[in-house]
């Protein structure tokens, strides 16, 4: 195939992307909103204390604004098998080729890892579950609590707002302020 991919970026590859891209853009893929909707047993938590990241989650009326990446055509296949690799290490993620709208207007095709709902890593969870989650999983990547504060701290960045993110960001940071959440630990329901 010689046509340019794009790539919609909506959590870690908005500051995290990964690969090589010639542009950046403002961008809204409709049908879909972003949400901690999928336990984390690799990057963010583990099979005994699974973390939460987010994924695109099929809600009618809902959009989600993100970030698309346009990849050269000879970077596209290279670019394909660096996103399968990352993105579907469990079989929790779809790949998906959406219409997607960037900020100046154009449509274009995207590939998109969307949340499978029949999936066991799949879960709808309050808020304040999700942040009690957050402030003290940890995973492979890292802790789960530095996913969500680079997420949260670029969509800021890039001008985009999401409530939710950005009280889960305030929340975890205040779950955690002064405490050392070693493994084997949590915090009190």
């Amino acid at each position: 195939m010689t046509d340019d991919l794009w790539v919609f970026g909506y959590g870690s590859l908005l500051w995290n992307p990964g690969f090589t891209h010639e542009e950046t853009v403002l961008a809204t893929l409709d049908g879909y909103a972003r949400s901690f909707c999928m336990r984390s047993i690799h990057h963010r938590g583990t099979v005994e204390d699974p973390g939460l990241v987010l994924a695109l989650d099929a809600e009618a009326g809902a959009s989600c604004a993100g970030l698309a990446f346009r990849v050269a055509a000879h970077h596209r296949e290279a670019t394909l098998a660096y996103l399968r690799e990352r993105e579907l290490i469990s079989s929790a993620y779809l790949e998906t080729w959406l219409p997607l709208t960037l900020a100046d207007g154009r449509q274009v095709e995207t590939v998109v890892y969307v949340i499978d709902p029949d999936h066991v890593q799949y879960c709808h969870l309050s808020l304040e579950e999700q942040a009690r989650i957050i402030a003290v999983a940890k995973g492979g990547r890292g802790p789960n609590s530095d996913y969500l504060f680079n997420t949260a701290d670029h969509l800021t960045e890039i001008g985009i707002e999401d409530p939710d993110l950005t009280w889960l960001a305030r929340e975890v940071r205040r779950l955690t302020a002064g405490q050392d959440l070693g493994p084997g630990h949590s915090l009190p329901l």
